[in-house]
């Protein structure tokens, strides 16, 4: 059955990019999009705000609430930029910077930032190489049972087979920290990171021997011809990551201004979906919002977060919970982001690069320990990372410092105002950053408490998906005519986002 009417629940950026890839799908026919707040563009959230200090230094700065950079990896994103025209609003940070080079980890207990090293001579010379060193050497060497099709392991798990227990806990959860905001020993790494199960897989048992099969094979051609790419790929030539001049809302702005410009396209703001009927008569789905709205549609896009539409989904006469319900039942992780800014000062608040990690601490981890984590997943060095974002009154004024926090997560954090005072975090950034001098009073600290921000997918979630997607086939209420996207069922960065919303519809 082809569309008659769509609608597409929630406008974040699965929703978004799922109206704008149905509208040249299915040309014509009417979408309404619905957005039970007044703002489109979920968590994506940029902001332009002009400061001062005491000193009469200004500027005009860009605050991050969401992600904040992209890699150049994602050919959906890329295809976004080139159909909405957005080159030119571009940032780009090459390989060579050091925003790109220097990535730092905190680890509870040691002073101050440790580099990740990046070369081979950076690891001997690393004071991880105690952990590096013998991780590579036990992983070249280890096979492992070989892993079967239906298996899954949590990161934690999986790391700790091939790499030991250190590397695990120091660089596995770090980084689970810095992406999902979750543990590592409850996220699936099938569905986290996929290239590891692969390498696993490919290498016999052992991860390395994976990863050098697979860069000895001939590249496998680039998919480019799939995406409408044009010049864009070349501008992504030597980047580490970009974002644009007035941040990631660039993005979802671009998107809600094209699905304006099309008279089919209906966009309701403020106004939340209450139920979802099938209708007896004509095989609609009948959709009540709060305000009382009614609209009927031939096919529907979830894009909310699984548990409202668990709590949306009729309930069945089944014995077992159906698969809705059940993976709405996943973990998912509030964070809360915090944007500091710091007048000029004489010396630097943070050494050069992109920003550090914090791993989990150890599980005999001492009092002072984890007081020295205090919740945080990380910080960004954002005045580093992407200066160009800032707007000065001449190039000579003095610069402000920016960084981010992001803490939360699987910590025990508390998601208030007294959690984020500025002596509190003045505290925590002097144990972690170790500067030269005193931190000065900030100039500005914006806090955004954001609930249930990312899903976690846990062990066994890829199986979980595909009992879902056999069930909206399959079930006498969805026949197919209900689509889930969004970080809930797929991966959570921007370009998985994008990627879920260029689908959909596609089996229509």
């Amino acid at each position: 059955m082809s569309p008659t009417h769509i609608a597409i629940l929630g406008g974040g950026l699965s929703g978004l990019s799922s109206a704008f890839h149905l509208a040249r799908r299915f040309p014509g026919v009417p979408i309404s999009l619905l957005e039970k707040t007044q703002r489109l563009g979920g968590w994506v959230h940029s902001e332009r705000t002009q400061i001062c200090d005491g000193a009469g230094n200004t500027a005009s700065i860009v605050l991050e609430a969401g992600p904040r950079t992209l890699r150049p990896h994602g050919k959906s994103t890329l295809e976004l930029i080139n159909l909405l025209k957005l080159e030119h609003l571009l940032l780009t940070v090459p390989h060579t910077s050091l925003a790109a080079r220097n990535r730092f980890l905190h680890i509870p207990g040691i002073h101050g930032l440790t580099m990740i090293p990046s070369s081979l001579p950076a690891i001997l010379s690393s004071p991880l190489s105690r952990i590096l060193v013998p991780a590579v050497i036990s992983a070249s060497l280890r096979t492992t049972p070989q892993l079967q099709a239906h298996e899954d392991l949590s990161v934690d798990q999986f790391l700790t087979i091939h790499f030991g227990v250190d590397f695990a806990r120091t660089f596995g959860s770090a980084l689970v920290h810095g992406i999902y905001a979750a543990d590592s020993r409850q996220l699936s790494v099938r569905a986290a990171f996929p290239s590891l199960w692969d390498a696993a897989i490919d290498g016999k048992g052992s991860v390395v021997r994976g990863f050098i099969r697979k860069a000895l094979r001939t590249k496998d051609a680039v998919d480019d011809e799939l995406y409408q790419l044009d010049d864009v790929s070349s501008l992504m030539r030597n980047v580490s990551v970009y974002s644009f001049k007035e941040g990631m809302e660039t993005i979802t702005r671009a998107i809600s201004r094209n699905l304006d410009s099309r008279s089919h396209i209906e966009i309701i703001t403020g106004d939340a979906i209450r139920t979802i009927e099938r209708s007896s008569t004509d095989a609609m789905f009948k959709l009540v919002t709060d305000s009382g709205r009614c609209l009927k549609a031939s096919h529907v896009v979830s894009a909310l977060p699984m548990s409202t539409l668990a709590k949306l989904a009729p309930s069945t006469s089944t014995p077992t919970l159906s698969p809705i319900t059940k993976i709405s039942r996943r973990p998912v992780s509030t964070v809360t982001v915090v944007n500091i800014v710091f007048p000029p000062t004489t010396f630097p608040i943070h050494p050069p690069g992109f920003g550090y990690l914090v791993p989990r601490p150890r599980d005999d981890a001492s009092k002072e320990e984890i007081d020295d984590h205090a919740g945080v997943l990380g910080v960004v060095f954002d005045s580093c990372a992407l200066p160009e974002q800032d707007l000065y009154p001449s190039p000579d004024s003095p610069r402000f410092t920016k960084v981010t926090m992001m803490l939360g997560g699987p910590h025990v954090f508390s998601h208030t105002a007294e959690s984020v005072k500025p002596d509190r975090l003045l505290r925590i950034l002097t144990r972690h950053l170790a500067p030269s001098h005193p931190l000065p009073d900030p100039v500005l600290i914006r806090a955004h408490h954001l609930t249930g921000c990312i899903p976690t997918p846990a062990v066994g979630h890829l199986q979980r998906v595909q009992e879902l997607k056999a069930f909206l086939q399959e079930s006498e209420m969805w026949q197919g005519r209900l689509e889930v996207v969004g970080a809930g069922v797929g991966g959570v960065s921007v370009p998985d986002c994008i990627e879920q919303g260029r689908h959909v519809g596609s089996s229509w």
